[in-house]
């Protein structure tokens, strides 16, 4: 039986899957519909591809170190039911392990890569999972650092997680976990959106200046003050911004009468040696994801028509 464009089209629409599995769906099936649709079937694709229309915005974001090298990654679910299941928690930490494995360039050779010690590539292990869970999973993100010392932090069964890299000199590795999980704790608290003051952009910088200006000049109190007064005012006002905004400027959070960047100086000094923070990486499940707001009361109706 022949088969025409607006067949692959129909298929594809009741389906949700590509067009050109739908194409061989159909060449399979000799253009049978039903057969199409149960060939499709057959090879996960029909369930998995229309459950990969749907929001995933759950899931778990998770960092770990392997040997020398570490990662994390982030990988969403529908429900936060499912992210406490134990396959889809044993998938994400393969998903880890293999980015430590085989350092992947990005997200589209990750899911080319083989899966652990799989014939599967990470993206057939993906569909396989959407099939056995019933719901929709995708590997959303990840880092991998392979030099320094990593330390990994997840924070509530991995709501947030976060992956510092430290630069330290020789003999201080294993002594400086400690001072890594602290750095990585900080950091899935107060989510500073830089390092350090050095790497706020000049935009930025300037933009902020511009609008504490604006809100000095305004302040009726500031009404008779010179240029230069409210000048030194912003640059005082721009201090806080570093210190809310900029991890090395902020106050300790374990002993708030230093900074951070005093804090590890101070490490550095009672162990004798250099340390460095290098990099950070802070992923929290489902941050930018648009998620859909179910209307409670139009679902059951639906369902009692």
């Amino acid at each position: 039986m022949a088969f025409t464009a607006k067949d692959v089209q129909k298929l594809r629409e009741m389906t949700g899957v590509g067009m050109m599995d739908c194409k061989k769906a159909l060449e399979a099936s000799g253009g049978d519909m039903d057969k199409a649709v149960e060939w499709l079937r057959e090879k996960g694709l029909a369930a998995s591809q229309k459950k990969a229309s749907r929001i995933a915005a759950e899931g778990m974001a998770y960092a770990d170190v392997f040997g020398s090298v570490g990662v994390i990654v982030e990988v969403n679910s529908e429900t936060d039911f499912v992210a406490k299941n134990d396959k889809f928690v044993s998938f994400v930490k393969g998903v880890a392990e293999t980015i430590a494995r085989v350092n992947p360039k990005d997200l589209d050779a990750l899911m080319e890569a083989k899966y652990l010690d799989t014939d599967n590539t990470v993206a057939q292990q993906q569909q396989e999972m959407v099939l056995v869970i019933g719901e929709n999973i995708k590997i959303r993100r990840f880092a991998r650092f392979d030099d320094g010392i990593s330390v990994p932090y997840v924070h509530a069964g991995g709501k947030i997680s976060v992956l510092v890299n430290l630069s330290v000199s020789e003999g201080l590795e294993d002594k400086v976990v400690e001072l890594g999980k602290d750095l990585a704790m900080q950091i899935a608290a107060l989510n500073p959106a830089y390092l350090d003051k050095s790497q706020v952009d000049e935009e930025t910088l300037n933009k902020e200046r511009e609008i504490l200006t604006v809100q000095a000049k305004n302040d009726p109190k500031n009404a008779n003050k010179p240029d230069a007064i409210i000048e030194k005012m912003v640059t005082g006002r721009l201090s806080k911004f570093f210190k809310d905004s900029c991890l090395m400027q902020q106050e300790f959070v374990k002993d708030d009468s230093v900074t951070v960047e005093q804090h590890i100086a101070r490490v550095a000094k009672e162990l004798g040696g250099t340390i460095t923070l290098t990099k950070a990486v802070r992923y929290e499940k489902g941050e930018g994801i648009e998620k859909k707001a179910d209307n409670f009361a139009e679902e059951v109706a639906n369902m009692v028509k």
